[in-house]
């Protein structure tokens, strides 16, 4: 296996997969194959793959008439240009018919790097997570998107899938069994929690293992699924560990820290911090460089428990 595999390559190779098993299925794209690797479908089964063009909303509105004709629908493109520029139609068309369209956007958060801020999708969880009946999910490796992906295909209904532009360490086995709505325990700990998302999960526990050499113990979980969220999961840290970080490729206003604080203001009330992108836009750069500017490394993690210890 890989040491490393990007979000969106694993998701190009499941479609491929997908689409040998379900003649059912089709993909469309917005002139990125290429990019979003809808392109190993496209190749594989050309008939039932659609290059729309670099015109999201149609492409989304054409993605919900083939879903209410009877296709399970991958219909993908930049999450900037799937939550941003075509949210209207996929509130109205998709979220609101209940149609059976999987959007999973490519090239999210701001990992995207040299393209800067108008490219870098950092509102697109808090998005789509307020669109009625949308399921939204984060993976954090090429192997739990590979798994997330056909459970997204197994399930009727709209899903928003956000994938990744760069390579990440694999984190799981190929015998791992992921289940929408369940988060996974990576790391068991009873002093804090930190819940992360997408290539957080990586940096959660890279912290975690700093912090154990401090003598603290760290539960880390993957929270995959931030809507429907695991609540059960949290609920159990909130009760159990002396407080939670919640860290995400995305702003703190919406997206995985919101969700998770609904949810412990209302169940278990508990110290928190908030690891994410904090109410400003993004810009230029290299991946790593924007990371430590963001404050989204396992080091910024490691100071937010230090901030509950206090």
């Amino acid at each position: 296996m890989a040491d490393k595999m990007a979000t969106r390559q694993a998701y190009g190779n499941t479609l491929a997969v997908l689409g040998s098993k379900d003649e059912n299925i089709v993909v469309l794209d917005a002139d990125l194959s290429g990019s979003t690797m809808t392109k190993v479908f496209a190749k594989e089964f050309p008939e039932r793959f659609f290059n729309i063009g670099i015109a999201e909303q149609n492409l989304y509105g054409i993605a919900a008439g083939m879903a209410i004709s009877g296709k399970t629908v991958f219909a993908s493109t930049f999450a900037m240009f799937a939550a941003g520029r075509a949210f209207e139609i996929i509130r109205n068309s998709i979220g609101y018919t209940g149609a059976n369209v999987k959007i999973c956007a490519t090239h999210a958060g701001v990992t995207v790097g040299e393209d800067g801020g108008s490219h870098q999708a950092i509102e697109d969880i808090a998005l789509m997570r307020s669109i009625p009946g949308m399921t939204v999910i984060n993976p954090s490796d090429g192997v739990s998107a590979a798994k997330l992906i056909e459970e997204a295909a197994a399930i009727a209904g709209p899903v928003y899938v956000r994938l990744g532009r760069a390579a990440v360490p694999i984190l799981y086995s190929e015998d791992s069994d992921f289940q929408i709505g369940k988060a996974i325990t990576l790391r068991e700990g009873s002093d804090f929690t930190v819940i992360a998302a997408g290539i957080m999960v990586n940096e959660a526990l890279l912290a975690a293992e700093t912090l154990s050499q401090q003598g603290l113990s760290i539960r880390v979980l993957d929270m995959h699924t931030i809507k429907p969220i695991d609540e059960e999961a949290i609920l159990k840290a909130a009760s159990e560990t002396k407080g939670i970080v919640t860290a995400e490729e995305h702003t703190v206003i919406g997206g995985l820290g919101s969700a998770v604080a609904e949810v412990t203001a209302k169940g278990h009330p508990v110290p928190m911090e908030f690891i994410g992108i904090k109410d400003v836009f993004g810009q230029s750069g290299k991946p790593d460089e924007l990371l430590k500017a963001y404050n989204l490394t396992a080091e910024d993690i490691v100071f937010a428990v230090g901030k509950l210890k206090r």
